[in-house]
This record gives structure tokens, sequence and C-alpha cells, in this order.
């Protein structure tokens, strides 16, 4: 999973991210580019729409909605239907090719979003990508808390903030699932 959240564990606000973070868009592509990413509806129609779908990127939207259909879009109406399209990545060809091991297997699986995916998947997950903002805004949607089961792996930096071109302070954190469950 990857989000970026401000203090308060802020994710996003009337449908967007409450701040403009350039470092952590970059962050978010390099980490990404290559692999499937797994999204809600909402979090689809949050992106830009020239940014839609997201590209180099096998774009899977959960719906409810039976007819909801978008160009680039795959559509599951599950997150387990979604995890099984992104299973099936490796045999999709060249856009997730970087992300496939020797034998063609799928190493990872991205899920980007919303709080509700984020909810139903964060037991089975094995890794966690925050790109922490020192900064507080007003939201409504939060990130999910992480529990005792999720251990900070690395920080960058090390010690401290980075400071972006908007001046916000931020930094990476990598948390690792000690016991994640099998879906």
């Amino acid at each position: 999973m990857i989000w970026a959240q401000s203090a308060g564990g802020i994710i996003g606000h009337d449908g967007s991210m409450p701040w403009h973070l350039p470092e952590d868009l970059k962050h978010f592509k390099e980490l990404t580019l290559g692999s499937p990413v797994i999204m809600g509806r909402k979090t689809w129609d949050s992106l830009n729409p020239r940014f839609r779908p997201l590209p180099g990127r096998r774009n899977i939207v959960v719906t409810r909605q039976e007819t909801w259909a978008a160009s680039g879009a795959e559509v599951a109406h599950s997150v387990d239907a979604a995890i099984e399209l992104a299973a099936a990545s490796a045999d999709s060809g060249a856009a997730v090719s970087a992300d496939a091991d020797a034998t063609g297997a799928l190493d990872t699986v991205w899920v980007i979003g919303g709080a509700e995916i984020f909810s139903s998947v964060l037991d089975h997950a094995d890794r966690v990508e925050i790109t922490e903002i020192a900064a507080t805004f007003d939201g409504e949607t939060v990130a999910p808390a992480l529990d005792d089961e999720w251990m900070l792996a690395a920080t960058d930096p090390v010690d401290g903030w980075h400071t972006s071109s908007t001046d916000l302070r931020y930094r990476f954190l990598r948390y690792e699932n000690q016991e994640p469950q099998q879906r």
C-alpha cells in the first residue's frame, strides 16, 4: 500500500489531497511504475483526467457500480476480484514486466486508495509506504492506523525531514507487516 498523510493521518479532503507535494508524486511514480495499481472508484475520480489511467501501470478500479466503466481502467467489483486481476498481470505483457521476477511471477501490487480499500487489505498487506507531511490540513479521509504487527523498516531521511519545493516538510516511511494474513 502507498499513501501520503498529514499530521493526524489525513489523506484526503473533498475527494482530493489537500496539499501539493511534487516530491511525493515523483516518489509514488518511482515505486508504482510497472506494477498494477488497485484503487477505489473515488480515488480514480480524484485523479487528474490527463493522468488517467496512470501511465505505465495496470489500473484496476474497485466499484460496487455494476455498469461503471472508464477508458484505461479494469473494473473489479470486490477487493478480492481486484487482487485476482492483478495476479494475472504477469500474463498481461510489457506494462508490468519490470515488476515480474525471473519466473514471470508478479512481485508487487500497489493499493493506492482510498481509505475503505486500505482498511480492507491492511491485515493482508506486507508493506506500506507512507509519505508523512509535517503539517496539519483539514480533511475527512483518514489513513488506517497501523497496529503492532507493523514495524518501521526504513526512514528517508534517517533523521529529520526533507523540505519540498512547496516548503512542506516531509519524510518517507516504510513499514513492514510482521504477520500478514493470507487472503
